[in-house]
C-alpha cells in the first residue's frame, strides 16, 4: 500500500534563483545540490526536488551503477506545501515582506485556505491547509 508522497519536483533553469527562493523565502532546508542539474531540500517527511530540465531530461544519472531515467517538464509545475490554517496570515505577511506576489487566496468549502505565489521558474506553488482535503492541520496532530 501506497502511504505518502516521499518526494515531488518542479523544474527550474535557474538553481541559484530557486534555492535562494526555497530556502530564503519559504525557509526549506537544503540537503544537498549538484550545480546546474539539480537542488534537493528537506520537507518535514518528505523530500522536495528541483531539477534543471536541460541537464535532466536529456542525461540519465548513475548512482550506485544504477541507471536514473531522464526525466523533465517544460512549462509551470504545481506544487502544494501543508501549513496550518491559523498560520496563513503569517505566511502573507512573511510573502508581502519579501516582495513575492501573492496570485490569489482560497477558502475551500472542506475548510482551510491557500495562498497561491509564483517561484523564480513561474511554478505555482501553494501553501494550503490540509483541511482542504480532509486531513488535519500539522499542528492539530
Amino acid at each position: 500500500m501506497i502511504s505518502r508522497v516521499l518526494e515531488a519536483c518542479l523544474y527550474a533553469t535557474d538553481l541559484d534563483a530557486a534555492e535562494r527562493f526555497y530556502v530564503d523565502v519559504l525557509g526549506l532546508e537544503r540537503y544537498s545540490g549538484m550545480p546546474g542539474r539539480h537542488v534537493f531540500f528537506r520537507c518535514g517527511a518528505g523530500m522536495f526536488l528541483v531539477f534543471n530540465p536541460a541537464r535532466t531530461s536529456s542525461e540519465p544519472s548513475v548512482v550506485g551503477g544504477a541507471i536514473v531515467p531522464a526525466h523533465g517538464a517544460s512549462g509551470p509545475g504545481h506544487v502544494a506545501f501543508a501549513v496550518p490554517d491559523a498560520d496563513i496570515p503569517t505566511w502573507r505577511a512573511r510573502l508581502e515582506t519579501a516582495g513575492v506576489a501573492i496570485e490569489s487566496q482560497v477558502t475551500w468549502p472542506r475548510g482551510g485556505r491557500s495562498l497561491y505565489i509564483r517561484d523564480p521558474a513561474g511554478n505555482c506553488v501553494e501553501l494550503a491547509s490540509p483541511k482542504l482535503w480532509g486531513f488535519e492541520d500539522p499542528d492539530d496532530a
